[in-house]
């Protein structure tokens, strides 16, 4: 008998995250707002599978290993977005999704 939290929490958690991420991608104009958004996105994802992990296959580490996947790509996925947001900041002097309309190098 397991006595910690039951799935079900970790489940609604997760899926909070996820469509609060979803919300802020979709309505906010801000740049760094979005990134926030997505790395949001990819933490319930993380959730989800250490859940799963946990709840399903208590003995092996396959969740694990993919949340250590996730948080890898995430990383680089910050990288390089935020390398791409300077850029726009340098040639734009603003952040906004709406002020930037053209790209020319």
């Amino acid at each position: 008998m397991n006595a910690g939290i039951p799935l079900e929490y970790f489940l609604i958690l997760a899926t909070i995250m996820f469509f609060v991420g979803i919300y802020g991608f979709l309505t906010r104009r801000n740049l760094i707002t979005i990134l926030m958004s997505v790395e949001l996105i990819l933490n319930s994802v993380n959730i989800n599978f250490l859940a799963f992990n946990r709840f399903l296959f208590p003995h092996k580490l396959e969740g694990f290993f993919f949340s250590l996947f996730v948080i890898a790509v995430a990383a680089s996925e910050a990288a390089v977005a935020i390398a791409i947001i300077i850029n726009i900041y340098r040639r734009f002097t603003t952040i906004n999704v709406e002020d930037v309309n053209e790209m020319k190098f």
